[in-house]
């Protein structure tokens, strides 16, 4: 029988390692899987490789791994803003590195390396510092840059429902980057605010499904 729920958050995420690149779904806060990310705190995984659409807010959640002082390393499209000061802290004290790339990019890259595309040409960012390194082509008289896929050693994303299988259903926008790292990593966990019984998810609004989920818990699951 295929059973992919955990009895809890810390169970779930066990086995992240130092030095992982973890993906975290969000946008702001719509989205993002607290309490998965509370206990990846609690843990204790450290150099930590972070692929978010930005750098956390204020102190909870994302912010709270930066304050934690557990990631090395960033890859996002919006690290600043007005309650931003854990990533503005660490970065301005270099102890921690940006990779920053444009929010379409971002998702692109995600993307790309859950269907298996080996990198894509895109005229975002061509002609910037964000180019430099990087493979330019003119095509049809316009020029692009190479940008190459994303992948993950873990996902950890956020949904409304899902069940054994790991079958996934969001809650509107706050389905955001969920789909596409639940595809681009190795291991994705999804914490769901409700664990339901096979069949009681519609197939026709199943927007993950499970083949792309390793790991299911209920985000009150302790």
């Amino acid at each position: 029988m295929i059973d992919k729920t955990f009895a809890s958050l810390e169970r779930a995420v066990a086995d992240i390692a130092d030095g992982a690149t973890v993906m975290i779904g969000g946008f702001g806060n719509a989205g993002m899987p607290s309490a998965l990310i509370d206990a990846l705190i609690a843990q204790g995984a450290r150099e930590l490789t972070i692929v978010n659409n930005n750098a956390g807010n204020g102190d909870t959640g994302l912010a709270a791994l930066l304050k934690a002082k557990r990631v090395r390393k960033i890859i996002c499209s919006f690290p600043r803003q007005t309650d931003s000061h854990h990533f503005d802290a660490l970065y301005r004290a270099g102890e921690i590195e940006l990779e920053l790339t444009p929010q379409g990019n971002l998702a692109e890259r995600i993307r790309a390396a859950g269907a298996g595309i080996g990198g894509f040409f895109t005229p975002t960012g061509y002609g910037t510092l964000l180019a430099e390194g990087k493979e330019t082509r003119l095509i049809n008289g316009r020029h692009y840059v190479l940008e190459a896929p994303i992948h993950a050693d873990f996902a950890l994303i956020k949904a409304l429902r899902g069940d054994r299988w790991g079958n996934l259903v969001y809650r509107k926008t706050a389905r955001n980057f969920g789909p596409i790292m639940a595809m681009a990593a190795k291991t994705t966990i999804a914490q769901v605010q409700q664990v339901v019984g096979l069949g009681e998810l519609d197939p026709e609004v199943i927007v993950t499904p499970g083949i792309f989920v390793q790991r299911v818990v209920q985000e009150d699951a302790r």
